[in-house]
């Protein structure tokens, strides 16, 4: 009996260590392989001539090799098993090939965004780009690839049309290239790009591109999500600018060093702003020639020809995580220009230089601010570059002029904010005119000032910038904000007329306004009125305002929105009155007419009759009365409301 439950214990023992070797076989492997393919990551580069693997060949079961950089620079290779082909997957006609990532490092992140464009072998033959997910909780890192079939399509485009010199790229090095404009200000904003998909979604989705927003504060990340909602660009994922690696590197290489370094499965970045702060978005080589490169598998906004920096990159860290697992990036040095942003692809130009928008923001207090002894703040300067993409520069533009409010320590909830400037505009005949800027904003008005002067400021570049009747680039945005640590708003609380009841046309007239500004005495302003001299006897209106109540008076809200021309534009910006000031005007009975941002005053009838037609198609409004500001005077704040007087003009001689 001893013998024989010696003899079956000895076979359980056996039989358990024969199990223990079987399931330590597959982690000894891991372990002992890993050194090898570290060695063999830095011998053997993933290769980049061995020609293309063709979509109709692809099996399931083949296996294949995908390359990106879990860390630094150098890509990595991982297992890919081919699991079969989606028809028509990326759309008609567009197929995706459904594949299962095999390693420690995949199996442990899953599907990683900035992964997209990470090329894919079957031997030494390219066969697409990772590009593609399934949902955001799946187990399995499975992936969906672009066959480089279709990615080619975007590196054989035609060069856009040279003759669009208001969005042209300058070539260096590459004098086949023609100039390619940089946006489409046709182009709509592609919900393909790669949005969150929402909670039980196992659709396929397009790998997010993670965005570096360096430089940036909390609040003006999260305008900047808000405002790029469903675009696939509102993840933003923890990086660096310039400093990194990378840009060490190829600050003593030079250029050419940092474009040799670019293989397939590096990071790249494109950069939507850079210098003081920078957002740039980042994703895996897959295609790499010696003039050009394809990246990503997807496109960015799919907005068509672009013209956007583009730059190495090193990724510092990959995040797991099964809500959104992201790469940590550190932007480097620039080594060409993103000339396309298509369905399949993003192409890059090795030497190109993207052209963009200065933007140059000066900030300064005022000193002794209400009298109370409070001294100006430190001036500070911003200099950034913008990208110039019509479905993006503006909600570029803000986030910085936001992020540049923000960023100071004698902020408060009572400051407010005073943006002047200009919008330095190319013409048509390569003249140069100037856009003013001017915004304010109030603190405690409900909205964060710095908020409402952003937006204010953002409006006032948009209204130019988006204009259709533009021809010219944009040179330059010079920006001067003054930081005032007090509340500036002033409410017009009553007027009157405080001289002779008895007036006649050519008389001059005291109107006295009432203003209170915020938790102070009101104080009365007087304001002398020179009436005009062709005034007929009867009841003239008497409007005492603030600047918007004048402008509103002047050009009459349009039943729809129409485009305006650059010239009424700018002639509407150069007529705007000053918010810090109290406007008197006189309504006389007689037709005025808004054309083209001008308010044309006291117009006979024959002419008000030829105006009705563009009246009905929204290129003029006609309005019973003429407003014809008469008088101004300052009131120290930001001005809110307005009274109406009626000033009786007898007949006959006036009382001076």
């Amino acid at each position: 009996m001893r013998t024989g439950a010696k003899e079956i214990g000895f076979r359980r023992l056996a039989a358990i260590g024969l199990l223990a070797a079987a399931l330590a076989a597959p982690v000894l492997a891991q372990v002992s392989a890993k050194a090898p393919v570290a060695a063999s990551v830095q011998q053997l580069p993933p290769p980049s001539t061995g020609g293309f693997f063709p979509l109709s060949e692809v099996k399931r079961g083949m296996i294949g090799t995908a390359w990106t950089v879990f860390t630094g620079t150098q890509p990595e290779p991982m297992q890919v098993e081919i699991l079969g082909v989606l028809r028509g997957g990326r759309g008609p006609g567009h197929d995706m090939i459904l594949a299962q990532l095999h390693g420690t490092k995949p199996e442990y992140t899953g599907v990683v965004a900035g992964m997209s464009g990470s090329p894919v072998y079957i031997g030494d033959k390219l066969l697409g780009s990772l590009s593609f997910r399934i949902g955001q909780f799946s187990k399995d890192p499975i992936a969906g690839i672009t066959p480089i079939e279709q990615m080619l399509e975007v590196r054989d485009l035609p060069p856009s049309h040279p003759s669009d010199k208001n969005n042209d790229v300058a070539r260096v090095g590459h004098p086949d290239f023609a100039s390619l404009p940089a946006g489409d200000s046709s182009s709509q904003v592609s919900a393909s790009s790669g949005s969150l998909p929402a909670a039980g979604d196992t659709n396929m989705q397009a790998m997010e591109t993670p965005l570096v927003m360096s430089g940036f504060r909390p609040e003006a990340v999260r305008l900047w999500q808000d405002r790029m909602k469903g675009t696939g660009l509102d993840m933003v994922a923890a990086g660096g600018m310039g400093g990194s690696s990378v840009s060490q590197a190829t600050s003593q290489t030079g250029e050419a060093g940092a474009i040799a370094s670019i293989l397939p499965g590096s990071a790249v970045s494109a950069q939507l702003v850079r210098g003081d702060l920078e957002i740039a978005a980042t994703c895996t080589v897959t295609y790499v020639d010696p003039k050009q490169l394809l990246a990503c598998g997807h496109p960015i906004l799919q907005a068509g020809s672009i013209s956007v920096p583009m730059t190495a990159t090193e990724v510092v860290a990959t995040l797991a995580s099964p809500l959104n697992a992201f790469k940590i990036v550190n932007t480097g040095a620039e080594i060409g220009a993103f000339t396309e942003d298509r369905d399949a692809a993003i192409k890059g130009i090795f030497g190109a230089k993207a052209r963009m928008i200065p933007v140059a923001i000066s900030i300064h207090g005022v000193p002794n601010a209400g009298g109370d002894g409070t001294q100006a703040m430190k001036p500070r300067k911003l200099n950034v570059e913008v990208l110039d993409l019509p479905m993006l520069t503006p909600q570029a533009i803000l986030v910085s002029i936001y992020n540049a409010l923000l960023e100071s320590n004698e902020s408060s909830s009572d400051t407010s904010y005073h943006v002047s400037g200009s919008m330095e505009l190319d013409g048509a005949n390569s003249n140069s005119e100037s856009a003013p800027i001017d915004a304010w904003a109030s603190g405690g008005d409900g909205q964060p000032a710095s908020m409402m002067a952003a937006l204010g400021t953002a409006q006032d570049f948009t209204r130019f910038y988006l204009s259709s009747g533009r021809q010219g680039s944009i040179r330059g945005v010079h920006l001067d904000v003054e930081v005032i640590p007090r509340r500036i708003a002033v409410e017009l609380e009553s007027a009157r007329i405080v001289s002779s009841n008895i007036v006649h046309a050519g008389d001059t007239v005291t109107i006295e306004a009432t203003v209170r500004p915020y938790q102070q005495p009101a104080r009365n302003i007087r304001v002398p009125v020179t009436l005009p001299a062709r005034l007929q006897p009867g009841a003239v209106r008497v409007l005492v305002s603030d600047a918007a109540t004048l402008e509103r008076t002047l050009d009459q809200p349009r039943m729809t929105a129409k485009s305006q021309s650059l010239d009424a534009a700018l002639a509407q910006a150069r007529a705007q009155h000053a918010a810090d000031r109290v406007y008197v005007s006189l309504l006389e009975p007689e037709t005025q007419a808004g054309v083209d941002g001008r308010a044309l005053t006291g117009l006979p009838l024959s002419m008000a009759n030829a105006l009705e037609t563009q009246r009905a198609g929204q290129e003029a409004t006609l309005n019973g009365e003429t407003a014809i500001t008469v008088a101004d005077s300052p009131v120290g704040g930001l001005l809110g409301g307005f009274q109406i007087l009626t000033v009786q003009i007898e007949p006959g001689g006036g009382v001076h």
